[in-house]
């Protein structure tokens, strides 16, 4: 359960991190208010995996989804940049996540 726990944190911030772009530094209410709620659920989450995560696993896949899914819809929906070295960036990225966890 603990991980079912930290994917769905990271889900979270993938959708905070995207509402708070949308919030224009917060003057938009209601993607304010996602941004707000899905932090909190995130980090809930997040915290309810550590009981039983280690510390350092947990954190690092928690930012990993949450910086790979980000950058994700930002190619594939807010029109930034798919440069090589973006993309290079994310493959390592996705690399540290996927031996991290076959290394827990």
């Amino acid at each position: 359960m603990a991980w079912i726990a930290l994917l769905l944190a990271g889900l979270s911030e993938i959708i905070w991190a995207t509402a708070m772009k949308q919030s224009a530094g917060f003057t938009r209410f209601m993607p304010s208010v996602v941004t707000v709620l899905g932090m909190v659920i995130s980090v809930a989450l997040l915290a309810w995996a550590m009981k039983t995560l280690p510390l350092g696993t947990a954190y690092m896949i928690w930012t990993g989804i949450g910086a790979l899914g980000a950058f994700l819809i930002g190619v594939a929906f807010l029109g930034e940049a798919l440069s090589p070295a973006r993309g290079l960036a994310a493959l390592l990225i996705l690399s540290g996540v996927v031996l991290m966890k076959w290394a827990t």
